[in-house]
Formats: structure tokens, C-alpha cells, sequence
């Protein structure tokens, strides 16, 4: 295996500026090597027009937490797209809601990852388990 990117929250935060998750207001907290956690504080350009967080903008978040941990862990000059994604959405959010990423590696091989990431959403000083996404991660030379 490659030796980890030596990369942080800050350095990530700094990368995401101007970009899809960046301008989602995706903030990432924490990237280790096996792990990350990141949140999104939701607002109305992450709401579908029934005034609930957007399928696609629950994706963006959990796959944008993934897709750093992937990133630490390549090292070298290898990039990865994402080849495969589930995701179940068990609650809505609503704009003042957190939602609070964490991923974890499941597997890192040479060719794929996958990764887990539990969305939880923090609503009145209470978390609830809001999503669950699971990723396969292609490992590109």
C-alpha cells in the first residue's frame, strides 16, 4: 500500500474552495488515514422544491466524505473515480439542520476501496442516525 497523502481538514478545506462540495458548504473536520468526518449546515440551496434536503445533495455529502478519505490513502499519483454508490436516507433535513458525516475504510486494496459513511443530523441539541452510504471506490494509475 502507498504511503498516505499527507493531508488534513485544513489543507482539504483549502482544495475544496470553488468547487462542487465547496460551494455545497461541505466542511471537512477530520481526515485520518482510515477515517473522516465532515458536516454540512443545511440551508435552502440544498432543498428540493418540497422544501426538504435534496437526494442528490445527501449523495454529494456522504460521497464528498469518502472521496477524501480515498484521497489520503492513494499517496503517488493515482487518482480513483467512484465506480459504485447506495444510499438510504431513513429521515429528512430541513434548513438549520447539521448533518455530520463519518466515514470509514472498509477495505483499501490496490485496485478498489470502499468506504461506509454514517450521516448523522442534528436537530434541537438531538442526533438521530439520518443516512447510510456505502461506496466502491476505483483506483485509477
Amino acid at each position: 500500500m502507498a504511503e498516505p497523502f499527507e493531508i488534513d481538514a485544513v489543507i482539504a478545506n483549502d482544495l475544496l474552495a470553488g468547487t462542487f462540495p465547496g460551494n455545497l458548504g461541505i466542511e471537512l473536520l477530520e481526515v485520518a488515514d482510515r477515517s473522516v468526518r465532515a458536516r454540512l449546515v443545511v440551508d435552502e440551496r440544498h432543498l428540493h422544491g418540497g422544501g426538504y434536503v435534496h437526494g442528490g445533495c445527501w449523495v454529494a455529502f456522504a460521497d464528498t466524505v469518502a472521496a477524501w478519505g480515498t484521497m489520503r490513502l492513494l499517496g503517488g499519483n493515482a487518482g480513483f473515480t467512484t465506480g459504485e454508490l447506495k444510499m438510504n436516507v431513513f429521515t429528512a433535513a430541513v434548513p438549520g439542520d447539521e448533518l455530520v458525516g463519518t466515514g470509514e475504510a472498509l477495505h483499501v486494496g490496490g485496485r478498489t476501496q470502499v468506504w461506509e459513511v454514517r450521516v448523522h443530523r442534528l436537530r434541537d441539541g438531538v442526533e438521530r442516525l439520518a443516512a447510510n452510504f456505502t461506496c466502491t471506490q476505483h483506483i485509477l494509475s
